[in-house]
């Protein structure tokens, strides 16, 4: 059986991803953090679609030995994937000296080398006929480097150009996306950000369904990378002839305002 795998299927981005393809009837395996919380998922799942095929397994996407049980795990279950959906992320925002080595260890592993490792895994338990879909979660933080976000906005622009050079080396076997979201209102804090952002905040953030639903079609597509809302396409394109250092110096002054740090 070929499943759609979905990464931080407990979040609300990724639990938007698996309603819709759940009320689709595909085989869904799914990871998170906690294996509570997927458990409550799972039987959630089960209780309103019964005959929906699925699995999951927890996994610390940025330990090593945790993917190597999760893969392990697969093995056990001879899984075989159709899409990867690669949701997981981590949102920390803040002045790089304020970082512990453990948290910028977390974030980087989480936002790239986690990326990276799930990929190559579902290549290597994939047909790549040419229907195999590689979905990742971007960002528009990815298009410039951003102060008071540098980690995030730099594992993000390191995420976007993988997969876009992936793409091309697997033309004709496979479908290679990343999509590059505004702020996403899921978790309070998300919430309560974009709301100190005023209207600029309003206008670049999107409901996690409505990402998800263009997140689905891009892929289906094939296309190398989409920024995903209105406001968010027309600022990329309203800001590319701006200097560099004129975007970073706005940048600062907005975003050393606010601190995130969730995980």
């Amino acid at each position: 059986m070929n499943y759609t795998l979905v990464t931080g299927a407990c979040g609300g981005l990724g639990g938007a991803f698996v309603r819709i393809l759940a009320e689709r009837g595909e085989p869904l395996f799914l990871t998170g953090r906690e294996e509570g919380r997927l458990a409550a998922l799972a039987d959630g799942l089960h209780a309103q679609y019964p005959q929906l095929p699925l699995e999951y397994f927890p996994c610390d996407l940025a330990d090593e030995k945790s993917r190597r049980r999760f893969f392990a795990y697969c093995d056990s279950l001879h899984a075989r994937f159709a899409r990867l959906i690669y949701v997981a992320g981590a949102d920390i925002q803040k002045g790089f000296e304020k970082y512990s080595e453990e948290k910028l260890v977390m974030q980087t592993r989480v936002n790239f080398e986690g990326a990276v490792s799930f990929t190559r895994a579902v290549m290597a338990r994939s047909d790549l006929d040419g229907t195999t879909e590689f979905l990742a979660i971007g960002s528009v933080s990815g298009l410039y480097p951003m102060p008071y976000f540098a980690l995030y906005s730099a594992t993000k622009r390191a995420l976007w150009q993988f997969y876009a050079a992936l793409r091309t080396e697997l033309k004709g076997r496979a479908k290679v996306t990343c999509v590059l979201p505004g702020a996403i209102p899921t978790r309070p804090d998300v919430k309560e950000y974009i709301q100190k952002q005023g209207v600029w905040g309003k206008l670049a953030a999107l409901p996690p369904e409505k990402v998800a639903q263009k997140s689905l079609k891009a892929v289906a597509k094939n296309r190398r990378s989409v920024v995903v809302g209105f406001w968010n396409k027309c600022m990329r394109f309203v800001t590319a002839p701006v200097p560099l250092s004129l975007k970073m110096k706005f940048i600062s002054k907005k975003w050393s305002k606010t601190e995130k740090d969730a995980f």
